[in-house]
């Protein structure tokens, strides 16, 4: 009971009935499936080992949960029901907030920003939204590139073609053979992965949305949310998440309070 007093003080109520955050500390750990070819968020490095910023601050919240960090890769495109049926206990890895999410899961208080953005090639003749009238689009199936598509019904009616890939790598891949003409994803991966792979892509300055990124649970799992919450706000506190993100971004582009 003290638990989730203790927790509850911090957002939501959880509810007598809510033994989530029991549940995981019983067990002795937090599964958390992501998307690993998502950088710089959770990806697989040289020696295939899953890493990334939203990795190191789960594995310091496990840390202060006191349960051991599982990391399970999994089909984003199916995300909601390797959740709902317990296979993971959390989604936490570039997940954007939006009305469609915050409805089906509980959500934690975001703690980053971020822009759905146009990556094309360097030596492409496109400059801004218009100049898509006519090409082919690409963009991750499963991902909220998808919502920020259908809120410019008008961009999308102009479109050629709008191709939905199995992750953001293989639609960069398809726009560096030229297979597609841009692609819509995340600005937070387009600037990394252009910074460190020396691509001649270029992201274009006119955004489609703008978004928070957060940890999504299974609904009704209060008290694991108001843990996770309490461990960020800590976290954040101390300074340790300003240096995960220095050591990701350059820079602390949290918003954790």
């Amino acid at each position: 009971l003290f638990v989730f007093v203790t927790f509850a003080a911090c957002g939501q109520t959880s509810n007598a009935s809510d033994q989530s955050l029991k549940y995981i500390q019983d067990r002795d750990k937090l599964i958390l499936g992501l998307d690993d070819a998502f950088p710089p968020m959770g990806f697989r490095d040289d020696n295939n080992n899953i890493v990334g910023f939203d990795v190191d601050v789960a594995k310091a919240v496990c840390q202060k949960l006191g349960v051991e960090l599982v990391l399970q890769p999994i089909d984003w495109d199916a995300k909601e029901q390797e959740l709902t049926t317990k296979n993971i206990d959390c989604i936490w890895n570039g997940f954007s907030v939006n009305e469609e999410r915050e409805k089906n899961m509980t959500l934690s208080k975001p703690y980053m920003d971020n822009n759905m953005v146009l990556v094309v090639r360097a030596d492409s003749n496109i400059k801004t939204l218009a100049d898509m009238k006519d090409k082919k689009l690409a963009l991750q199936a499963g991902s909220t590139a998808l919502d920020a598509l259908n809120s410019k019904a008008d961009f999308k009616a102009s479109l050629k073609e709008v191709a939905q890939l199995d992750d953001n790598l293989q639609a960069l891949l398809n726009l560096d053979t030229k297979s597609v003409d841009a692609v819509l994803m995340d600005s937070v991966f387009a600037n990394y992965y252009i910074a460190k792979n020396n691509k001649a892509f270029v992201v274009l300055s006119e955004s489609l949305s703008t978004e928070e990124y957060a940890v999504g649970f299974r609904k009704g799992d209060v008290a694991l949310k108001n843990a996770v919450d309490k461990a960020l706000k800590e976290l954040a506190k101390d300074g340790t998440i300003a240096q995960i993100s220095t050591k990701w971004f350059g820079k602390d582009i949290t918003k954790v309070k």
